[in-house]
């Protein structure tokens, strides 16, 4: 039997709050139009309306509508971008959602209750959730391009879960943990911090720390991840640099 709510039902504090409109829900690649209509419900359903889309994909407006139902306006406001790195440059917080661990992923990763945890803790700004291929997810190089993972428990048996479920298991989740938050400190962007990280690594690269084969891409990786959970401001991230910048000069007087 399928439950009928009546407006006495109605729950105006259920709305979208403002920590799910800072969410975007980010889907690289996606193979199938009704997959993405899925996901618009999924993501509808719990309040959340931001998605993005990047690739070059061409969807059957047919296969999109019919599976989101009542969610195709999410369809219809999507952001397309070309690439992943373009869709995420606006963004002060990114994580990749996927299962698979390797040699060259992230070292820890949040369950989804920890992410929706953390989600409450950063100052304003837009937060990226990515989501990879039906048929084989996210590359290292996109996992690499977010700062944090997000891995769904699953049964050992039979682990694969579908693009929307995923999404709607994500998107329950941070709406069950959805809490007014403090708006006061404005983060940097995914965008500014790649730029600055890069000019601490020049910083360290001038006085001839790196000695290890890889060892500078991998600390440059690390500086970009950290720096992004923790959220920083303009004026935090200025007076970080100046640490590199101060070391480097001091280094180098030391020298002379």
């Amino acid at each position: 039997m399928i439950a009928k709510f009546s407006k006495m039902d109605y729950n105006p504090a259920m709305e979208t709050s403002p920590y799910l409109k800072r969410i975007r829900i980010v889907l690289v690649d996606t193979q199938d139009g009704a997959n993405i209509g899925s996901c618009c419900r999924a993501m509808k359903t719990m309040g959340i309306e931001r998605l993005v889309i990047t690739g070059g994909g061409v969807y059957s407006e047919d296969r999109v509508r019919t599976l989101a139902l009542h969610a195709s306006d999410v369809w219809e406001n999507a952001e397309r971008f070309d690439t992943l790195e373009e869709a995420l440059r606006g963004s002060m917080f990114t994580v990749a959602a996927t299962r698979r661990r390797g040699k060259f992923r992230k070292m820890s990763a949040y369950s989804p209750e920890q992410l929706a945890r953390k989600l409450q803790e950063l100052p304003d700004g837009d937060i990226s959730i990515v989501f990879g291929r039906e048929s084989d997810g996210l590359r290292d190089d996109e996992v690499a391009l977010c700062s944090s993972v997000v891995t769904i428990p699953t049964s050992p048996l039979f682990p694969s879960l579908n693009l929307s479920q995923a999404v709607q298991i994500i998107a329950y989740t941070l709406f069950q943990n959805a809490l007014p938050y403090k708006q006061g400190m404005t983060a940097i962007s995914h965008e500014r911090i790649a730029a600055g990280s890069e000019e601490m690594i020049s910083h360290l690269d001038s006085i001839g720390y790196f000695k290890l084969a890889d060892e500078r891409k991998w600390t440059l990786q690390l500086l970009k991840d950290i720096i992004e959970r923790a959220g920083l401001s303009e004026s935090e991230m200025q007076r970080f640099e100046k640490i590199f910048r101060k070391t480097e000069l001091i280094a180098k007087h030391k020298e002379q």
